[in-house]
């Protein structure tokens, strides 16, 4: 394949470099905007798996976002039953999950996708994923797990993790043009995952720069020991990437070069498939 990768695709969403304040704050003078629903929108993205139960304390600090108005935010989703209290900390409520649904169940790339993901996943019999670029992570919008297969890396649909060493988010930084590249290169938190992270951005721009060659990326223990997944771009009828599709497994069943040799093709197939149901 060629560097098709390379143009720019408005689809992506751009790195994120701020905190949620400040990046609301670049919108002042903006007549239309409204401060304090992003502010509400904030506060909720500031829960975490492993951040459930969050203090006004904690959410400001997490958001950069005044106490008050946080205090404000949280008494207007409570009201609006999207969150709930035990008189010190707060916690979402799962009324939050009908947000993430109007999305699943009204856009066609996640509703197309999800069969496609659960027949390659039958085939080849490990987990297959779908996720898109939010900021500097990638968002899981689209899974098919196998009930026997036991990753230590717990995902589903709604799930982010790091860009910069995972497969999806390696085919889609590889989809960024080259200016919004250097701005997510430039403020990434590149942190070392494994011993084998390429968490350098000399070394990311090598992997990217090989990526938008050959068109598919396999990632091989980065993120976590064990771990081992290859990925393809989805692409829309201009031939921009909407998203990216993976498979991953443990290093004790697929090798890399079966991964290459008989995941790849079934891949590829079924992106290309994604885009045909879609766009044609």
């Amino acid at each position: 394949m060629t560097d098709e990768l390379r143009s720019p695709l408005p689809p992506l969403a751009p790195p994120i470099i701020a905190s949620p304040a400040k990046r609301i704050e670049a919108f002042t003078g903006d007549p239309n905007f409204m401060t304090s629903l992003a502010r509400g929108l904030a506060v909720i993205h500031a829960f975490q798996e492993r951040k459930r139960h969050l203090t006004i304390a904690q959410i400001s600090h997490r958001t950069e976002i005044p106490r008050a108005a946080v205090r404000r935010c949280l008494h207007t989703l409570m009201k609006l039953g999207y969150v709930t209290t035990d008189g010190r900390t707060y916690s979402l409520l799962p009324k939050v999950l009908t947000l993430g649904h109007a999305y699943l169940s009204s856009t066609p790339l996640a509703v197309t996708a999800q069969p496609i993901l659960d027949r390659l996943s039958d085939q080849l019999h490990e987990a297959c994923s779908m996720a898109t670029l939010e900021g500097d992570e990638i968002l899981y919008i689209a899974r098919s797990a196998t009930p026997n297969r036991l990753i230590s890396v717990d995902l589903s649909v709604g799930s982010r993790l790091p860009a910069y060493c995972t497969s999806m988010g390696r085919i889609l930084l590889a989809a960024l043009d080259d200016a919004a590249l250097d701005d997510y290169l430039e403020h990434a938190d590149l942190q070392v995952k494994t011993s084998r992270t390429v968490h350098t951005a000399e070394g990311l721009r090598a992997s990217i720069a090989e990526i938008r060659r050959q068109g598919w990326v396999i990632i091989d223990q980065e993120l976590e020991m064990g771990l081992r997944s290859v990925a393809v771009p989805v692409r829309d009828s201009a031939g921009q990437v909407l998203a990216a599709l993976n498979v991953g497994t443990h290093v004790g069943r697929i090798s890399r070069q079966e991964l290459e040799t008989r995941f790849l093709p079934a891949l590829l197939e079924a992106s290309k498939d994604l885009s045909t149901r879609l766009f044609h």
